[in-house]
Protein backbone atom coordinates (compact mmCIF):
# COMPACT_ATOMS: atom_id res chain seq x y z
CA UNK A 1 0.00 0.00 0.00
CA UNK A 2 2.62 2.66 0.71
CA UNK A 3 4.10 2.05 -3.01
CA UNK A 4 0.73 2.51 -4.21
CA UNK A 5 0.24 5.84 -2.48
CA UNK A 6 3.68 7.16 -3.05
CA UNK A 7 3.96 6.82 -6.21
CA UNK A 8 1.17 9.72 -5.94
CA UNK A 9 3.18 11.67 -4.08
CA UNK A 10 5.10 15.19 -5.68
CA UNK A 11 8.42 13.73 -4.81
CA UNK A 12 8.22 10.47 -6.66
CA UNK A 13 8.32 10.64 -10.48
CA UNK A 14 10.30 9.61 -13.47
CA UNK A 15 13.28 10.90 -12.22
CA UNK A 16 15.70 11.03 -15.73
CA UNK A 17 15.14 7.22 -16.45
CA UNK A 18 14.05 5.97 -13.13
CA UNK A 19 10.50 4.33 -13.64
CA UNK A 20 8.21 5.56 -11.33
CA UNK A 21 7.71 2.45 -9.75
CA UNK A 22 11.36 1.77 -8.99
CA UNK A 23 11.42 5.44 -7.81
CA UNK A 24 8.62 4.92 -5.01
CA UNK A 25 10.68 2.21 -3.88
CA UNK A 26 14.11 3.95 -3.70
CA UNK A 27 11.99 6.61 -1.83
CA UNK A 28 10.35 4.14 0.62
CA UNK A 29 14.13 3.11 1.40
CA UNK A 30 15.14 6.69 1.79
CA UNK A 31 12.27 7.77 3.81
CA UNK A 32 12.81 4.26 6.02
CA UNK A 33 16.57 4.84 6.72
CA UNK A 34 15.80 8.54 7.76
CA UNK A 35 13.34 7.27 10.11
CA UNK A 36 14.98 4.81 11.73
CA UNK A 37 18.13 7.45 12.48
CA UNK A 38 16.06 10.13 13.23
CA UNK A 39 16.18 12.45 10.83
CA UNK A 40 19.99 13.36 11.40
CA UNK A 41 20.97 15.74 8.82
CA UNK A 42 18.53 18.42 10.81
CA UNK A 43 21.50 18.69 12.97
CA UNK A 44 23.62 19.30 10.73
CA UNK A 45 24.70 21.69 7.57
CA UNK A 46 25.28 19.53 5.02
CA UNK A 47 27.74 20.15 1.66
CA UNK A 48 27.14 17.71 -1.06
CA UNK A 49 29.84 18.06 -3.75
CA UNK A 50 28.56 17.03 -7.46
CA UNK A 51 30.10 16.87 -11.15
CA UNK A 52 32.38 14.26 -13.11
CA UNK A 53 36.18 15.30 -12.01
CA UNK A 54 37.38 16.34 -8.32
CA UNK A 55 34.47 15.28 -6.48
CA UNK A 56 36.30 13.21 -3.83
CA UNK A 57 39.42 15.81 -3.61
CA UNK A 58 37.43 18.85 -2.92
CA UNK A 59 34.85 17.19 -0.39
CA UNK A 60 38.63 16.77 1.29
CA UNK A 61 39.65 20.11 0.77
CA UNK A 62 36.41 21.42 2.44
CA UNK A 63 37.05 18.99 5.33
CA UNK A 64 40.36 19.81 6.02
CA UNK A 65 39.63 23.71 5.66
CA UNK A 66 36.50 23.71 7.93
CA UNK A 67 38.67 21.92 10.49
CA UNK A 68 41.50 23.99 10.57
CA UNK A 69 38.54 26.77 11.03
CA UNK A 70 38.20 24.74 14.20
CA UNK A 71 35.15 22.97 13.51
CA UNK A 72 34.22 19.30 13.94
CA UNK A 73 33.71 17.09 10.70
CA UNK A 74 32.34 14.57 9.33
CA UNK A 75 33.05 13.31 5.52
CA UNK A 76 31.61 10.71 2.80
CA UNK A 77 33.78 10.12 -0.01
CA UNK A 78 34.80 7.20 -2.54
CA UNK A 79 38.06 7.00 -0.93
CA UNK A 80 37.65 7.93 3.13
CA UNK A 81 34.83 8.01 5.81
CA UNK A 82 35.42 11.11 8.61
CA UNK A 83 33.64 10.96 12.04
CA UNK A 84 34.92 13.56 13.88
CA UNK A 85 38.13 12.71 14.78
CA UNK A 86 38.06 8.65 13.45
CA UNK A 87 39.00 8.33 9.82
CA UNK A 88 37.98 5.08 8.34
CA UNK A 89 38.93 3.67 4.42
CA UNK A 90 35.49 3.26 2.21
CA UNK A 91 36.10 0.03 1.27
CA UNK A 92 32.59 -0.35 0.04
CA UNK A 93 33.67 0.81 -3.47
CA UNK A 94 30.16 3.54 -3.36
CA UNK A 95 30.31 6.54 -3.44
CA UNK A 96 27.20 7.17 -1.83
CA UNK A 97 26.62 4.43 0.45
CA UNK A 98 22.83 2.64 0.22
CA UNK A 99 20.26 5.15 2.51
CA UNK A 100 20.99 3.19 5.74
CA UNK A 101 24.31 3.19 5.38
CA UNK A 102 24.29 6.68 5.05
CA UNK A 103 21.79 7.72 7.86
CA UNK A 104 23.73 5.69 9.65
CA UNK A 105 26.97 7.57 9.16
CA UNK A 106 25.44 11.20 9.50
CA UNK A 107 23.74 9.75 12.63
CA UNK A 108 27.22 9.00 13.98
CA UNK A 109 28.41 12.40 12.55
CA UNK A 110 25.95 14.03 14.83
CA UNK A 111 27.07 11.90 17.88
CA UNK A 112 30.77 12.81 17.65
CA UNK A 113 29.81 16.25 18.13
CA UNK A 114 30.14 17.25 14.30
CA UNK A 115 28.73 20.37 13.05
CA UNK A 116 29.15 19.29 9.10
CA UNK A 117 29.44 16.78 6.95
CA UNK A 118 30.79 16.60 3.67
CA UNK A 119 29.03 14.05 1.22
CA UNK A 120 30.14 13.62 -1.84
CA UNK A 121 27.18 13.59 -3.53
CA UNK A 122 26.80 11.46 -7.17
CA UNK A 123 24.64 11.09 -10.30
CA UNK A 124 23.72 7.40 -9.46
CA UNK A 125 23.10 7.95 -5.91
CA UNK A 126 20.51 10.87 -6.82
CA UNK A 127 18.94 8.40 -9.46
CA UNK A 128 18.17 6.02 -6.51
CA UNK A 129 17.33 8.92 -4.15
CA UNK A 130 19.42 8.17 -2.06
CA UNK A 131 20.09 12.21 -1.67
CA UNK A 132 16.24 12.16 -0.45
CA UNK A 133 15.57 12.72 3.15
CA UNK A 134 19.26 14.43 3.62
CA UNK A 135 19.03 18.23 4.63
CA UNK A 136 21.62 19.10 1.79
CA UNK A 137 22.42 23.29 2.79
CA UNK A 138 25.50 23.55 0.24
CA UNK A 139 25.82 22.13 -2.90
CA UNK A 140 29.18 22.59 -4.88
CA UNK A 141 29.70 22.35 -8.55
CA UNK A 142 32.87 20.51 -9.97
CA UNK A 143 32.55 20.39 -13.54
CA UNK A 144 30.69 18.37 -16.10
CA UNK A 145 32.05 15.81 -18.80
CA UNK A 146 30.47 12.13 -20.35
CA UNK A 147 30.53 9.77 -17.79
CA UNK A 148 28.32 7.16 -17.09
CA UNK A 149 25.59 8.23 -19.41
CA UNK A 150 24.82 4.81 -20.60
CA UNK A 151 23.32 3.91 -17.61
CA UNK A 152 21.34 7.61 -17.55
CA UNK A 153 20.43 6.94 -21.24
CA UNK A 154 22.41 10.46 -22.22
CA UNK A 155 24.41 13.27 -21.41
CA UNK A 156 21.10 15.74 -20.83
CA UNK A 157 20.04 12.78 -18.14
CA UNK A 158 23.41 12.29 -16.62
CA UNK A 159 23.45 16.19 -16.16
CA UNK A 160 19.76 16.62 -15.10
CA UNK A 161 20.45 14.11 -12.15
CA UNK A 162 23.36 16.17 -10.78
CA UNK A 163 21.07 19.65 -11.59
CA UNK A 164 18.55 17.90 -8.59
CA UNK A 165 20.52 18.39 -6.28
CA UNK A 166 20.69 22.22 -6.46
CA UNK A 167 16.99 21.67 -7.18
CA UNK A 168 16.76 20.35 -3.50
CA UNK A 169 18.92 23.18 -2.32
CA UNK A 170 16.97 25.56 -3.65
CA UNK A 171 14.17 25.15 -1.63
CA UNK A 172 16.62 25.34 1.50
CA UNK A 173 15.78 28.14 3.05
CA UNK A 174 19.34 28.88 3.71
CA UNK A 175 20.62 27.32 0.65
CA UNK A 176 23.97 27.90 -0.61
CA UNK A 177 25.32 27.43 -4.40
CA UNK A 178 29.15 27.02 -5.67
CA UNK A 179 29.67 27.04 -9.25
CA UNK A 180 32.92 26.61 -11.55
CA UNK A 181 32.16 29.62 -13.50
CA UNK A 182 34.24 28.38 -16.40
CA UNK A 183 32.29 25.14 -17.01
CA UNK A 184 30.13 25.26 -19.79
CA UNK A 185 27.26 23.24 -18.44
CA UNK A 186 27.06 25.79 -15.26
CA UNK A 187 24.28 27.76 -16.51
CA UNK A 188 22.30 25.09 -16.00
CA UNK A 189 23.21 24.66 -12.20
CA UNK A 190 22.84 28.31 -11.82
CA UNK A 191 18.96 27.82 -12.69
CA UNK A 192 17.31 26.71 -10.08
CA UNK A 193 18.00 29.97 -8.19
CA UNK A 194 19.78 28.65 -5.02
CA UNK A 195 19.34 31.51 -2.64
CA UNK A 196 23.25 32.68 -1.97
CA UNK A 197 25.19 31.77 -5.23
CA UNK A 198 29.31 31.93 -4.70
CA UNK A 199 31.32 31.27 -8.25
CA UNK A 200 35.37 30.94 -9.02
CA UNK A 201 37.43 31.30 -12.35
CA UNK A 202 40.18 31.56 -13.59
CA UNK A 203 39.15 34.21 -16.28
CA UNK A 204 39.71 38.01 -15.81
CA UNK A 205 37.16 40.27 -14.86
CA UNK A 206 34.80 41.03 -17.20
CA UNK A 207 35.60 37.52 -19.50
CA UNK A 208 32.89 34.99 -17.00
CA UNK A 209 30.43 37.00 -15.58
CA UNK A 210 26.97 36.10 -13.95
CA UNK A 211 24.60 37.95 -12.48
CA UNK A 212 22.81 37.26 -8.65
CA UNK A 213 26.21 36.34 -7.33
CA UNK A 214 26.99 36.79 -3.45
CA UNK A 215 31.06 36.69 -4.48
CA UNK A 216 33.05 35.84 -6.73
CA UNK A 217 36.27 34.20 -6.37
CA UNK A 218 39.07 34.83 -8.90
CA UNK A 219 42.43 32.41 -9.35
CA UNK A 220 45.41 34.33 -11.13
CA UNK A 221 48.85 34.28 -11.41
CA UNK A 222 49.10 30.22 -11.11
CA UNK A 223 52.06 28.48 -11.20
CA UNK A 224 52.87 24.60 -11.13
CA UNK A 225 55.92 22.82 -9.45
CA UNK A 226 56.57 19.37 -9.18
CA UNK A 227 56.65 19.69 -5.55
CA UNK A 228 53.32 22.35 -5.24
CA UNK A 229 51.13 24.56 -6.50
CA UNK A 230 51.42 28.34 -6.20
CA UNK A 231 48.17 31.21 -7.06
CA UNK A 232 46.26 34.36 -5.74
CA UNK A 233 43.01 33.80 -5.19
CA UNK A 234 41.37 37.48 -5.05
CA UNK A 235 44.81 39.09 -4.91
CA UNK A 236 45.82 37.17 -1.74
CA UNK A 237 49.10 34.37 -2.54
CA UNK A 238 48.64 30.92 -1.94
CA UNK A 239 51.21 27.95 -2.01
CA UNK A 240 49.78 24.37 -1.44
CA UNK A 241 51.57 20.81 -1.78
CA UNK A 242 49.23 19.80 -4.12
CA UNK A 243 50.26 19.76 -8.10
CA UNK A 244 48.42 19.78 -10.98
CA UNK A 245 46.09 22.31 -12.56
CA UNK A 246 43.08 20.03 -11.43
CA UNK A 247 43.90 20.42 -7.90
CA UNK A 248 44.13 23.87 -8.18
CA UNK A 249 40.47 23.51 -9.42
CA UNK A 250 39.56 21.39 -6.44
CA UNK A 251 40.91 24.24 -4.15
CA UNK A 252 39.49 27.20 -5.58
CA UNK A 253 35.97 25.25 -5.06
CA UNK A 254 36.57 24.28 -1.98
CA UNK A 255 38.16 27.48 -0.84
CA UNK A 256 35.01 29.06 -2.36
CA UNK A 257 33.00 26.80 -0.16
CA UNK A 258 34.46 27.75 2.87
CA UNK A 259 34.51 31.09 2.31
CA UNK A 260 30.06 31.12 1.70
CA UNK A 261 30.86 29.47 5.29
CA UNK A 262 32.73 32.79 6.86
CA UNK A 263 35.59 30.96 7.08
CA UNK A 264 38.34 34.02 6.92
CA UNK A 265 40.67 33.80 3.85
CA UNK A 266 43.78 33.72 6.24
CA UNK A 267 42.62 30.42 7.68
CA UNK A 268 41.62 29.09 4.02
CA UNK A 269 45.53 30.38 3.35
CA UNK A 270 46.56 27.83 6.49
CA UNK A 271 44.57 25.20 5.36
CA UNK A 272 45.33 24.81 1.95
CA UNK A 273 49.23 25.18 3.07
CA UNK A 274 48.98 21.94 5.00
CA UNK A 275 46.40 19.95 2.39
CA UNK A 276 47.46 16.95 2.16
CA UNK A 277 46.37 14.67 -1.32
CA UNK A 278 44.20 11.67 -1.33
CA UNK A 279 45.05 8.36 -1.59
CA UNK A 280 45.28 6.94 -5.30
CA UNK A 281 44.83 11.06 -6.34
CA UNK A 282 48.34 11.90 -7.95
CA UNK A 283 50.15 9.60 -5.00
CA UNK A 284 53.92 9.35 -5.65
CA UNK A 285 55.17 5.66 -4.67
CA UNK A 286 59.10 6.64 -3.68
CA UNK A 287 61.60 3.95 -2.76
CA UNK A 288 64.96 5.32 -3.96
CA UNK A 289 64.80 5.10 -7.76
CA UNK A 290 65.65 7.45 -9.90
CA UNK A 291 62.38 7.68 -11.87
CA UNK A 292 58.82 8.52 -11.39
CA UNK A 293 55.93 6.55 -10.52
CA UNK A 294 52.60 7.88 -9.68
CA UNK A 295 49.30 6.14 -9.18
CA UNK A 296 45.89 8.04 -10.28
CA UNK A 297 42.08 7.19 -10.38
CA UNK A 298 41.67 8.88 -13.31
CA UNK A 299 39.29 6.64 -15.41
CA UNK A 300 37.65 8.77 -18.19
CA UNK A 301 38.79 10.58 -20.90
CA UNK A 302 39.27 14.23 -19.54
CA UNK A 303 40.64 12.95 -16.40
CA UNK A 304 43.62 10.60 -17.99
CA UNK A 305 44.76 13.88 -19.83
CA UNK A 306 44.75 16.14 -16.94
CA UNK A 307 47.22 13.20 -14.73
CA UNK A 308 49.05 12.79 -17.87
CA UNK A 309 49.98 16.83 -17.92
CA UNK A 310 50.57 17.01 -14.21
CA UNK A 311 53.20 14.24 -14.58
CA UNK A 312 54.96 16.24 -17.61
CA UNK A 313 55.52 18.94 -14.15
CA UNK A 314 57.62 16.22 -13.56
CA UNK A 315 59.65 16.87 -16.87
CA UNK A 316 59.94 13.06 -17.48
CA UNK A 317 62.00 11.99 -20.26
CA UNK A 318 59.80 9.21 -21.40
CA UNK A 319 55.94 9.46 -19.74
CA UNK A 320 55.03 5.14 -19.29
CA UNK A 321 51.40 4.53 -18.56
CA UNK A 322 49.42 1.59 -17.82
CA UNK A 323 45.05 1.83 -18.10
CA UNK A 324 42.53 -0.14 -18.83
CA UNK A 325 38.37 0.79 -18.23
CA UNK A 326 35.50 -0.59 -16.63
CA UNK A 327 33.96 -3.78 -18.12
CA UNK A 328 30.29 -4.89 -17.63
CA UNK A 329 29.02 -2.51 -20.43
CA UNK A 330 30.12 0.44 -18.43
CA UNK A 331 30.77 3.63 -20.94
CA UNK A 332 32.23 1.48 -23.85
CA UNK A 333 32.12 4.21 -25.75
CA UNK A 334 34.72 6.10 -23.96
CA UNK A 335 37.59 2.95 -24.41
CA UNK A 336 38.81 3.88 -27.83
CA UNK A 337 38.80 7.77 -26.69
CA UNK A 338 40.64 6.85 -23.38
CA UNK A 339 43.32 4.77 -25.86
CA UNK A 340 43.34 7.94 -28.49
CA UNK A 341 44.41 10.32 -25.02
CA UNK A 342 46.76 7.49 -24.07
CA UNK A 343 48.26 7.40 -27.50
CA UNK A 344 49.08 10.84 -27.43
CA UNK A 345 49.94 12.09 -24.05
CA UNK A 346 52.34 8.76 -23.61
CA UNK A 347 55.53 7.07 -24.99
CA UNK A 348 54.92 3.55 -24.01
CA UNK A 349 51.36 2.48 -23.37
CA UNK A 350 50.31 -0.72 -20.88
CA UNK A 351 47.22 -1.91 -21.12
CA UNK A 352 45.49 -4.07 -18.38
CA UNK A 353 42.68 -4.97 -16.39
CA UNK A 354 40.88 -2.91 -13.72
CA UNK A 355 37.53 -4.19 -12.91
CA UNK A 356 36.23 -6.21 -16.02
CA UNK A 357 33.11 -7.23 -14.42
CA UNK A 358 31.81 -10.02 -16.48
CA UNK A 359 33.18 -8.73 -19.66
CA UNK A 360 36.63 -10.54 -21.66
CA UNK A 361 39.02 -8.22 -20.24
CA UNK A 362 40.79 -8.48 -23.64
CA UNK A 363 37.69 -7.24 -25.51
CA UNK A 364 38.54 -4.52 -23.30
CA UNK A 365 41.97 -4.04 -24.01
CA UNK A 366 41.73 -4.27 -27.77
CA UNK A 367 39.13 -1.43 -27.79
CA UNK A 368 41.15 1.18 -25.63
CA UNK A 369 44.20 -0.47 -27.97
CA UNK A 370 42.59 0.29 -31.34
CA UNK A 371 42.16 4.10 -29.77
CA UNK A 372 46.09 3.62 -29.20
CA UNK A 373 46.75 2.78 -32.40
CA UNK A 374 45.25 5.76 -34.30
CA UNK A 375 47.77 8.20 -32.69
CA UNK A 376 50.26 5.92 -31.69
CA UNK A 377 53.40 7.31 -34.30
CA UNK A 378 55.68 5.18 -32.83
CA UNK A 379 53.79 1.67 -33.40
CA UNK A 380 52.96 -1.44 -31.59
CA UNK A 381 56.33 -2.09 -30.09
CA UNK A 382 55.42 0.63 -27.62
CA UNK A 383 51.90 -1.06 -26.60
CA UNK A 384 51.83 -4.11 -24.19
CA UNK A 385 48.58 -5.94 -23.60
CA UNK A 386 48.92 -7.55 -19.94
CA UNK A 387 45.73 -8.45 -19.22
CA UNK A 388 46.83 -9.44 -15.19
CA UNK A 389 46.92 -5.76 -13.64
CA UNK A 390 50.75 -7.10 -11.32
CA UNK A 391 51.78 -8.20 -14.61
CA UNK A 392 51.14 -5.37 -16.19
CA UNK A 393 52.78 -3.29 -13.02
CA UNK A 394 55.93 -5.11 -13.69
CA UNK A 395 56.38 -4.29 -17.25
CA UNK A 396 55.38 -0.87 -16.17
CA UNK A 397 58.57 -0.45 -14.05
CA UNK A 398 60.65 -2.55 -16.17
CA UNK A 399 60.74 -0.29 -19.08
CA UNK A 400 61.45 3.28 -16.79
CA UNK A 401 65.26 4.85 -17.06
CA UNK A 402 66.63 7.31 -15.35
CA UNK A 403 64.47 10.62 -15.34
CA UNK A 404 60.95 8.69 -16.98
CA UNK A 405 57.88 8.59 -15.24
CA UNK A 406 55.37 5.83 -14.78
CA UNK A 407 51.81 6.67 -14.52
CA UNK A 408 49.42 3.83 -13.41
CA UNK A 409 45.77 4.63 -13.80
CA UNK A 410 42.42 3.29 -13.00
CA UNK A 411 42.52 2.08 -9.80
CA UNK A 412 43.88 4.57 -7.08
CA UNK A 413 43.06 3.75 -3.38
CA UNK A 414 40.26 1.16 -4.37
CA UNK A 415 40.48 -2.06 -2.45
CA UNK A 416 38.87 -4.22 -4.46
CA UNK A 417 39.16 -5.80 -8.39
CA UNK A 418 35.44 -6.91 -9.41
CA UNK A 419 35.52 -9.78 -11.63
CA UNK A 420 33.54 -12.44 -13.29
CA UNK A 421 30.26 -13.79 -11.52
CA UNK A 422 30.16 -11.34 -9.18
CA UNK A 423 33.68 -12.04 -7.46
CA UNK A 424 35.65 -8.75 -5.59
CA UNK A 425 39.49 -9.22 -4.81
CA UNK A 426 41.10 -7.68 -2.54
CA UNK A 427 42.85 -5.02 -4.37
CA UNK A 428 45.91 -2.14 -2.85
CA UNK A 429 47.38 -0.52 -5.68
CA UNK A 430 50.23 1.18 -4.21
CA UNK A 431 50.90 -1.88 -1.99
CA UNK A 432 51.35 -3.81 -5.31
CA UNK A 433 53.34 -1.10 -6.64
CA UNK A 434 55.51 -0.79 -3.62
CA UNK A 435 56.50 -4.62 -3.89
CA UNK A 436 56.78 -4.62 -7.48
CA UNK A 437 59.26 -1.92 -7.37
CA UNK A 438 61.18 -3.67 -4.29
CA UNK A 439 61.79 -6.52 -6.43
CA UNK A 440 62.51 -4.30 -9.59
CA UNK A 441 64.95 -2.40 -7.61
CA UNK A 442 66.53 -5.78 -5.99
CA UNK A 443 67.28 -6.68 -9.26
CA UNK A 444 68.51 -3.38 -10.82
CA UNK A 445 69.82 -1.40 -8.31
CA UNK A 446 68.70 1.94 -7.53
CA UNK A 447 69.72 4.07 -10.37
CA UNK A 448 66.98 3.23 -12.57
CA UNK A 449 67.77 1.15 -16.17
CA UNK A 450 69.95 2.44 -19.20
CA UNK A 451 69.50 -0.78 -21.18
CA UNK A 452 67.77 -1.05 -24.68
CA UNK A 453 63.83 -0.92 -24.05
CA UNK A 454 61.97 -4.35 -24.52
CA UNK A 455 59.56 -4.48 -27.57
CA UNK A 456 55.29 -4.98 -27.06
CA UNK A 457 53.44 -7.96 -27.73
CA UNK A 458 51.61 -6.45 -30.40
Amino acid sequence: MFLENAKKLPGIRALHGTPRLMGAYHFFLAWLGAVLYGFPSRELVVIGVTGTKGKSTTCDIIAQILRVAGFRVGMVTTVRIWIGDEERENLTKQTMPGRFALQKLLREMVRAGCGYAVIETSSEGILQYRHRFIDYRIGVFTNLSPEHIERHGGLENYRAAKVELFRKIARHPNGVGIYNLDDPSVGYFLKPGVGARYGFTFKKRGENEASGLAAVMRVTDARFGKEDTSFSLNKVRFTMPLVGEFNLRNAAAAACAAISQGVPLPTVQKALGLARSLPGRLERVDLGQRFTVIIDYAHEPSSLESIYRAARLFRPKQLICLLGSQGGGRDRAKREIMGRVAGTHCDSVVLTNEDPYDEDPMKIIGDIKSGVLKVKRAGKEKIFAMPDRREGIRRALSLARIGDAVVLTGKGGEAWMCLDGGRMIPWNERKVVEEELELFLEKKGRSGQDRPRVSGLG
